[in-house]
């Protein structure tokens, strides 16, 4: 995904007060070496990439930054909403360099929900997990981790073992970590 910034030269509270006043929003990027650089993202355009993504992408989505004069590929690590409209008012980027292993928060999507036979003799699916923590280098980020449910029964779980990682991916949950259980009603 590609995004337009823009550098941010204030440093006062009212500065930020003003961009977010026209729609746009305050962003920094942080790098492996070097001082952290604050930025402006317009508003609207952030918007429209969020509605093209599906729900829980966000984290493993790498972004190019582009202010004109050069491009850099980046990942979000952290988002800050306002807390009774939910509009996004910062954002915390990191540069991504290919031969640095970054930490990235992976979605969990459960699959065979519809024929799983736990389900069907009268139990629910309880996703435990939603977002897995794994390291790996940028080239090898996962998009998300499918887990098939279709052969659970009641009181019957997944766990991280039961994934299968692509090869470079190294998970920093345990093992043993429940991601999918089939309830009792």
């Amino acid at each position: 995904m590609k995004l337009a910034v823009k550098p941010r030269l204030g440093e006062k509270k009212k500065d930020v007060k003003d961009i977010r006043r026209e729609g746009n929003i305050p962003a920094i990027i942080y790098f492996s070496k070097g001082q952290p650089e604050k930025l402006i993202i317009d508003g609207t355009e952030f918007k429209a990439v969020l509605r093209g993504l599906k729900p829980g992408q966000l984290p493993t989505t790498v972004f190019t930054l582009s202010d004109g004069k050069k491009e850099r590929r980046a990942i979000i690590k952290d988002i800050q909403y306002h807390l009774t409209t939910y509009v996004v008012s910062h954002i915390d980027f990191e540069e991504l360099v290919d031969d640095v292993p970054v930490n990235v928060k992976v979605p969990v999507n459960c699959v065979g929900v519809m024929d799983c036979m736990g389900i069907k003799l009268g139990g629910f699916l309880r996703q435990v997990v939603r977002h897995v923590k794994v390291q790996c280098l940028p080239k090898h980020i996962p998009a998300e981790f499918s887990v098939d449910v279709k052969d659970l029964g009641i009181r019957q779980s997944k766990r991280m073992r039961d994934v299968q990682l692509p090869e470079g991916v190294k998970p920093l949950a345990n093992a043993e970590q429940v991601l999918v259980v089939i309830a009792k009603r």
